[in-house]
């Protein structure tokens, strides 16, 4: 018994150790391709769900988040009932792409990954890192706090990962996500402070595109030398595909 128990045991950490070397070095990374949700099954139900209304998640971050991306979390924690029932609302209306505008998709998945972030912090409140959260058994890079399935959307359990790398790179092809999108990290592209809407959806995304290009803190541009966000390294092929990383 006792040698069956090891055997199954190095068998595990044998298949584990294969899969950690052909995953992703981590969740921001240029792909993510064991975590691609397609959008057909249950997140396409048959019968049709309405577009949420994104107002009660706009008037979260007007009062909880200042104008430069600092979250109060505490604030939040004492909106928990509003947040959480918003975000039922979006566990309970999946994106239909057979009804849905290519816009309205785009606006629920970024709002979902960063209510669902907030959310994360929130039930774990206090916490020193969203880094320290996620599954209790860690395998560093693979099993982490963004490939923890937390929630639901149309009946299906999601992790943070699966939003960011299966679907909003994977079906919209729109690099500025990446500066929409909030991991609750101060080297993140800073949350804004409203929801993503159709009506205001470009606008939205040029303006955190541009803010975050022009940080001076996570981007240094001189005359003599350049460093800038990681970000651009790792998703490099969003950047370029109309052009050089300079041109974008």
């Amino acid at each position: 018994m006792k040698n069956d128990i090891m055997k199954s045991i190095k068998n595990y950490l044998l298949a584990g150790m294969a899969f950690f070397s052909l995953a992703c070095q981590s969740s921001n990374s240029e792909g993510s391709n064991g975590n691609e949700k397609s959008l057909e099954g249950p997140l396409t139900p048959s019968k049709e769900v309405k577009v949420p209304d994104h107002q009660v998640w706009d008037e979260l971050l007007k009062k909880h988040v200042d104008a430069k991306g600092m979250v109060d979390y505490e604030g939040f924690v004492s909106d928990q009932s509003k947040l959480n029932s918003y975000l039922q609302t979006l566990s309970d209306n999946p994106p239909n792409k057979a009804t849905w505008s290519k816009e309205e998709q785009l606006v629920y998945w970024i709002n979902a990954y960063n209510g669902f972030t907030v959310k994360l912090i929130v039930d774990n409140y206090p916490t020193n890192s969203i880094r320290d959260l996620g599954p209790a058994l860690k395998i560093p890079m693979i099993s982490d706090v963004w490939h923890y399935k937390f929630f639901e959307i149309g009946g299906e359990e999601f992790n943070l990962d699966e939003i960011e790398h299966g679907i909003l790179r994977k079906e919209f092809e729109e690099p500025r996500i990446h500066f929409a999108v909030n991991c609750a990290s101060i080297s993140c592209p800073p949350l804004l402070n409203e929801a993503f809407t159709v009506s205001k959806l470009e606008e939205q995304l040029n303006k955190q595109a541009i803010a975050f290009i022009n940080d001076g803190v996570r981007n240094k541009i001189t005359k003599n030398s350049i460093q800038i966000s990681s970000i651009f390294s790792w998703f490099k092929g969003d950047f370029t595909n109309d052009g050089s990383l300079i041109d974008f």
